[in-house]
């Protein structure tokens, strides 16, 4: 996917996101604007491994 193609994406998905998330998707992406983006793709892959993970993690909290 191009970087317009995800803009397009991302415009079409903010336009259906109600009104009072708008302002934490704001917040989140300036955040993301402050870290290099080895953090950016680290949190990425933590986000992804509790994501695949969350059965084990639950059994695990038990």
């Amino acid at each position: 996917m191009t970087t317009v193609q995800i803009k397009t994406e991302i415009q079409k998905v903010l336009d259906q996101v109600p009104e009072e998330v708008l302002t934490d998707v704001l917040d989140f992406l300036k955040e993301l604007q402050k870290h290099p983006a080895d953090n950016i793709q680290l949190a990425k892959f933590l986000k992804q491994t509790l994501i695949e993970d969350k059965g084990l993690l639950e059994k695990l909290a038990q």
